[in-house]
């Protein structure tokens, strides 16, 4: 059988439940020799190194390190000799059962789990032959028990429980090297010496600092000198400013010149000329859409059509304007034409620039018929065959960016038309609810920009409650 050994979470100290592996020193198939620091364990109140015990190589890494925290006694990392195979650590891994880490178990305090402040020792230590304590010291049966069992002198011991009273930790503490001569506080803390009482992390930013920790009075467990106890005798030093490889070359950047296609040229006089000569008014307002959603969702079942959130906006910007002729207009010099029936225009990017075909009538079609109406124009748009009678006249436009994840944003007025709705997108927001409670709802920003010089502020703001109206109750949608 291989010489297979885990690495399990350590419990350091009575009230240490989990700890997390803040970094890894050795990496998965690396070997590794006695003392070579091979990661670093944090916990509520410590970062501590765990060193190895024994040379061998990180055959499988189970836990990398991250900011999840693992209970005391999980398996993180199995060690092995160089020539044990993988098929050899997936059968240890399957029959691993982590050690009982809770003295509780037994009847007394908490305790370090087996293998857990740091690996195995290869070959296992000659039984000790219990040798009978008695004493009128106070102390835990268990520690008691561990004390017979490992022949520890407990008079020197100075006991961290109520009272003085010995515990089970106290003996183990007793058993490390470097509290060898550490009872009763007589032992000398000597700078950079494993005697020393300290964290293997504090003497390592003792020796970086060059300061003394026979100076420092631990804080930690039975005066034990931590990281923070160190560090808050390191001075502050001005850092130098970072540098970055090479210094900072400029290089060729000359703009790749593209003129304007004839479409593109088109749109783009129209657009210049429409902000220019229109004067643009904004009209906003929200919608709360959850019911439209559920119905559409629904209608496509039972209509066996994919109509988007877009096509039942136009359906119900063209039902309002119907129900508002003096909206449904376009502007020609001195006179304002109105019509009875609403030609929709739907804003696409196409290879060739922004174009608007028509949905013409949209308010007598079905929204299954507005559906493929709309689907096939976006076809055409996106394959550059859009003609002339796709595109001449209009009502009113629709420009949609919601599914950019734009919220809310201004149109141009697509003339001769006299408005344009800008729609955004559907999010989730918090509103009052009818028992004074807080809900949550989904709501579409929309602005309509508006051509003054044809249509009234009141009109306009009539248009857009009769439109809000119908989003927020879909079902007039099918009336």
């Amino acid at each position: 059988m291989a010489n297979i050994r885990p690495f399990c979470m350590p419990k350091w100290g009575i009230e240490m439940t989990e700890g997390t592996i803040a970094e890894w020193m050795v990496k998965e198939g690396e070997a590794f020799s006695k003392g070579q620091v091979l990661c670093l364990i944090e916990t509520a109140k410590i970062t501590n190194e765990v060193e190895a015990e024994y040379d061998a190589v990180l055959k499988r890494l189970l836990t990398p390190a991250s900011e999840d925290a693992h209970p005391v006694g999980a398996l993180l990392a199995v060690f092995a000799d160089a020539d044990t195979s993988d098929a050899e650590v997936d059968e240890f891994i399957a029959g691993f059962k982590p050690a009982e880490t809770s003295v509780a178990a037994k009847g007394g305090g908490s305790a370090p789990a087996p293998a857990a402040a740091a690996p195995a020792a290869a070959a296992p230590a000659p039984a000790r032959e219990p040798k009978k304590i008695v004493t009128n010291r106070a102390i835990s049966p268990e520690a008691l028990k561990l004390a017979e069992a490992e022949g520890v002198d407990i008079e020197p011991i100075e006991g961290s429980g109520r009272n003085g009273r010995i515990t089970y930790q106290d003996v183990v503490q007793a058993l490390r090297p470097e509290r060898a001569q550490s009872y009763k506080g007589s032992a000398q803390l000597v700078e950079d010496s494993p005697e020393a009482f300290a964290s293997p992390l504090a003497r390592r930013i003792a020796a970086q600092h060059g300061i003394n920790l026979a100076s420092i009075k631990g804080t930690g467990a039975r005066g034990r000198i931590s990281k923070a106890d160190v560090l808050a005798l390191v001075k502050p030093t001005t850092a130098a400013a970072p540098v970055f490889g090479a210094p900072f070359e400029l290089v060729n950047n000359q703009p790749q010149v593209q003129p304007f296609d004839k479409v593109r040229k088109v749109v783009a006089r129209r657009l210049t000329e429409a902000k220019h000569t229109i004067p643009h008014f904004y009209l906003r307002v929200s919608a709360a859409v959850d019911e439209l959603m559920a119905l559409r969702k629904t209608a496509n079942l039972v209509l066996g059509t994919k109509a988007s959130i877009n096509d039942y906006i136009v359906k119900a910007v063209a039902l309002a304007l119907v129900k508002h002729p003096d909206v449904n207009v376009q502007v020609h010099g001195d006179s304002v034409h109105s019509f009875p029936h609403a030609d929709v225009a739907i804003a696409v990017a196409s290879p060739k620039g922004l174009v608007t075909p028509i949905v013409r009538q949209a308010d007598r079609m079905h929204i299954a018929q507005i559906a493929a109406t709309t689907r096939a124009l976006i076809d055409k748009a996106q394959a550059g065959k859009l003609g002339y009678e796709d595109m001449d006249g209009g009502t009113f436009s629709v420009s949609n960016l919601g599914m950019f994840g734009i919220e809310q944003f201004d149109a141009i007025i697509n003339p001769p038309q006299g408005a344009i709705l800008a729609v955004g997108g559907a999010n989730r927001v918090a509103v009052e609810a009818d028992n004074g409670d807080i809900a949550f709802e989904t709501r579409i920003q929309l602005t309509m920009s508006v051509d003054h010089r044809a249509i009234d502020g009141a009109a306009g703001a009539q248009f857009l409650q009769t439109l809000k109206g119908l989003l927020e109750a879909p079902e007039g949608l099918f009336a």
